[in-house]
């Protein structure tokens, strides 16, 4: 443990934190899905993770970067919301837990000059106005099940990007609040709907 980096100490810090939360009972360990009864976990679950194997793994140096033990940390929150019915208690606490880690994660990344990250572990660069105005003229172009992805991902990512209206139960998307990181993903999901670059298709405003 004393041999990690500031970066890696305050990672190690972050998980031990979140380890430590009352809320974070049913995360610390594997679920045992057998004692309960819950046969198709498995099948819908394939990769499981906790906050105690992560942990572990922070404190054996066990991850390439600080990007990839955040990337365990996430796909334990995702486990939870894909396998519990949207609006669950289960579900809940996790898109909760999934808000905290995302604030705390990208403070410690500012705090120790880590720079965002893309999957090959380069930095990502700041976009730049065209790539928001072209990403912003997207979404009037893609369906709204890929419009509720983005806005569930930026939820959970960066959520300081979005506005609520609760008034009129509207959520808009603040392009200029997207973390260089979550822009990137969003971007890439977007790409993939066919909807960027592709001038055309899909009913307009």
């Amino acid at each position: 443990m004393s041999n990690l980096s500031p970066e890696w100490q305050a990672m190690a810090k972050l998980v031990s934190q979140f380890y430590a939360k009352a809320d974070a009972e049913p995360f610390r360990e594997p679920v045992d899905w057998q004692s309960l009864g819950l046969f198709d976990y498995p099948q819908v679950i394939k990769k499981p993770m906790d906050l105690g194997l992560v942990k572990k793994k922070v404190n054996e140096s066990k991850y390439k970067s600080i990007h990839d033990a955040a990337d365990d940390v996430r796909l334990i929150w995702k486990n939870c919301m894909t396998y519990n019915a949207d609006g669950s208690d289960f579900y809940n606490l996790a898109q909760t837990m999934a808000k905290k880690f995302e604030e705390k994660f990208e403070k410690l990344c500012a705090q120790n000059d880590v720079g965002g990250y893309s999957l090959e572990g380069s930095n990502v660069d700041e976009p730049t106005i065209e790539d928001k105005r072209a990403f912003a003229k997207c979404l009037y172009k893609i369906t709204k099940e890929e419009l509720g992805k983005v806005i569930t991902d930026l939820e959970n990512k960066c959520p300081k990007a979005l506005i609520k209206n609760s008034a009129e139960d509207e959520v808009e998307i603040n392009v200029d609040n997207i973390s260089p990181m979550a822009f990137r993903e969003v971007v890439d999901y977007v790409n993939s709907c066919g909807a960027m670059g592709s001038g055309g298709g899909g009913g307009g405003g």
